[in-house]
């Protein structure tokens, strides 16, 4: 079972499981618990009436600390299981995994803006981002899929089915820093069959003046205004 305890001395590990150095991590949780303390004030209880009461009677949950929740969000968010094998990583059932996951993911999300770390989800507010700014503008856009449940209807079957990946998936757009490697900007998720060229169109990015962005053979063609695009060439010696 995922325990902080039994993570935090493993730094391998723990970068592998959460996607975070342990001193990110570090920094990351006073601001998530401030977010928790302003969402789920302690004299309330979770369906927001008065307690009657004192704080910390009853059973003691699986995620008793606060270190353990932020983990518990965080590897959520890097490796996108099943809630089933979630819930197996940190010893909940499925319906409990399903409850923690949205009752974290508002205070992660609270806690990341509050940070300035959270990624522009208005395309057109991206020239100003002060997560591009900070890279210096050198930037790198790419299509991102994760797989999804097959639909049951054929035709939402043939909307999502990606022959790139040959599965089943949704996609978003993502812009991410050369120099920080942070993520500026996070698309709507699409059906995984829309190509990264169209989904980018469809944005209507706009971006800081005279930035470069690199980016890959599935964005052939996307030159946005005032931007400096850099894509791989292959060698013509070498063969696909």
């Amino acid at each position: 079972m995922l325990t902080y305890t039994s993570l935090k001395d493993r730094p391998r590990d723990f970068l592998a499981a959460t996607g975070l150095r342990h001193e990110e991590f570090a920094r990351l949780l006073p601001a998530f618990a401030t977010a928790y303390a302003a969402r789920y004030p302690l004299e309330k209880t979770l369906e927001g009436k008065v307690r009657q009461r004192q704080v910390g009677g009853g059973t003691k949950g699986v995620l008793p600390e606060m270190e353990e929740e932020l983990l518990f969000i965080v590897v959520y968010q890097k490796t996108h299981p099943l809630q089933t094998m979630q819930g197996l990583h940190f010893g909940l059932s499925q319906p409990q995994a399903n409850y923690w996951i949205h009752h974290l993911l508002p205070v992660l999300q609270h806690a990341l803006a509050d940070l300035g770390l959270a990624p522009e989800r208005e395309a057109s507010r991206v020239a100003e981002s002060p997560l591009a700014l900070e890279g210096m503008s050198e930037l790198a856009i790419d299509g991102s899929e994760r797989r999804c449940q097959r639909p049951q209807d054929a035709v939402a079957q043939k909307e999502h089915y990606s022959g790139k990946k040959k599965a089943h998936t949704d996609k978003n757009i993502l812009v991410v820093t050369g120099r920080t490697r942070k993520v500026v900007y996070l698309g709507p998720t699409v059906v995984g069959k829309t190509h990264d060229k169209k989904a980018a169109d469809e944005a209507s990015l706009t971006y800081p003046l005279n930035a470069t962005l690199d980016k890959d053979t599935g964005f052939q063609g996307y030159e946005p205004e005032g931007v400096l695009t850099r894509q791989p060439k292959k060698s013509p010696g070498v063969r696909s």
